[in-house]
């Protein structure tokens, strides 16, 4: 069941949501990255480890990018660039 998250942008604070990603719960967190001038995402595990750091790339509508790609083998995560949200597939 896809699970979809609005994303509120904010150069101050980071956006941060929790999210089921192959059958485990991580959190999630966007900061705004002053030197590339773009939103990146964090994955961390439970106890606070960081599993992954990339830059947030938008999907349009008819084309998904997945940005888990070589992190999760079935889960997806997809930033739809129009509507502004996460789309999550565990």
């Amino acid at each position: 069941m896809t699970t979809f998250v609005t994303f509120t942008t904010s150069t101050k604070t980071a956006f941060q949501f929790t999210a089921n990603l192959d059958n485990a719960v991580y959190s999630i967190v966007c900061p705004w990255n002053v030197y590339g001038q773009r939103y990146y995402i964090n994955i961390y595990s439970n106890n606070g480890n960081l599993i992954m750091s990339r830059p947030i790339i938008g999907s349009p509508n008819n084309y998904d990018i997945n940005l888990l790609f070589g992190y999760f083998k079935k889960s997806t995560l997809i930033y739809r660039t129009n509507s502004n949200y996460f789309e999550i597939n565990p």
